[in-house]
C-alpha cells in the first residue's frame, strides 16, 4: 500500500466514505445500524458534523480513500459540551497497517485544539480486539461495558466504552 496521508474530509469524499462504511454495517460489528444508509444521508450527517465545528478526517494512501474519522457530540445536553465521541472506520484493506492510529491520532490533535477535554469511544461488540487494543494504545482507559445491548448477526453484542482525557482534561475549568 502507497504512502498514507491524513487530511480534511471533503463532501467529494462521502461516495467512498459510504461505501467503506456500508461495509462495516452490512459485514460487522463496530456498528450498531442494521441497515447501511445511503450518501444521501451520509452527506446529511458529513455536514451537520463539518457545520458544528467538529473534525471529520479522511486517510487516502495514493489517489485511494482507505479510512475516515470523526468526532461528534457525545451527548447532546450543555453540561457535555467539552466531550466529544469519535469513530473511526478502515477499508477491509488498510485494516492493520497503522492507519487508524494515524487518524485517531489526528483526530485527538484535532479536538484539543478545538477545545474538548474529554473523548469517548462507544466501541460495538467486545470482541473487537482491534478496535479496543487502538484506542488502549492511544491512551484511553476501559470505563465500563454494557453487555448484551445490541443483537445483530443472530447474537448479542456488547458495547465497551473507553475514554481519554484531552488537554488539560479535567484538571481545570475551560473558559469557553
Amino acid at each position: 500500500m502507497p504512502q498514507c496521508a491524513v487530511r480534511p474530509a471533503a463532501a467529494t469524499d462521502l461516495p467512498a466514505i459510504t461505501a467503506i462504511y456500508r461495509q462495516a454495517v452490512e459485514q460487522g460489528t463496530a456498528s450498531f445500524e442494521l441497515t447501511a444508509p445511503s450518501l444521501q444521508e451520509m452527506m446529511r450527517r458529513f455536514a451537520t458534523l463539518t457545520e458544528g465545528g467538529f473534525p471529520y478526517l479522511a486517510a487516502c494512501c495514493g489517489d485511494e480513500l482507505v479510512g475516515y474519522a470523526y468526532a461528534g457530540p457525545y451527548r447532546p445536553r450543555p453540561a457535555y459540551r467539552f466531550t466529544v465521541e469519535n469513530s473511526v472506520y478502515l477499508a477491509p484493506s488498510a485494516q492493520r497497517r497503522g492507519i487508524g492510529r494515524q487518524l485517531l491520532r489526528r483526530l485527538i490533535e484535532e479536538c484539543e485544539a478545538r477545545g474538548y477535554r474529554q473523548m469517548i469511544a462507544v466501541i460495538g461488540d467486545s470482541q473487537n480486539a482491534g478496535s479496543i487494543g487502538l484506542h488502549r494504545s492511544l491512551g484511553f482507559a476501559p470505563i465500563g461495558t454494557h453487555p448484551n445491548v445490541g443483537f445483530k448477526f443472530g447474537r448479542w453484542l456488547d458495547s465497551v466504552l473507553m475514554q481519554r482525557a484531552l488537554g488539560e482534561g479535567a484538571d481545570t475549568v475551560p473558559t469557553a
